[in-house]
């Protein structure tokens, strides 16, 4: 399968890892960095699986479904902790829509890979 089908999923991988890098530095600046922990723990976590995950769908790699259906998990994890602090500051609200629309992406592109295989 070759990566121009990803298309859509790499964009989103990107976006929310985007997102992800900016929530962690912002949470580094709120005035209880201490309770924002694991919120910048799973951007951070986040941030990498996406940008690995758009690396292996750009090469085309064997693995991309396995790989993105635990992007998609992780994707999940932030979203959720991100959620709790939505309304109180916007970048976790941003990142936490970001991480639900990667979540989805992942899954639809993992299912139509394995379905193409």
């Amino acid at each position: 399968m070759s990566h121009e089908k990803f298309q859509s999923c790499i964009d989103a991988c990107l976006e929310c890892a985007t997102e992800c890098e900016h929530c962690a530095t912002a949470c580094l600046q709120e005035q209880d960095v201490k309770m924002m922990a694991k919120c910048i723990q799973l951007d951070r976590e986040c941030a990498e699986i996406c940008y690995a995950a758009a690396r292996v769908m750009a090469m085309g790699g064997m693995f991309v479904a396995q790989l993105c259906q635990v992007c998609a998990q992780i994707c999940d994890a932030c979203a959720e902790e991100c959620e709790k602090h939505a309304n109180h500051m916007e970048h976790c609200r941003e990142c936490a829509e970001a991480c639900r629309a990667c979540a989805e992406a992942c899954r639809k592109m993992a299912s139509q890979s394995v379905m193409s295989n």
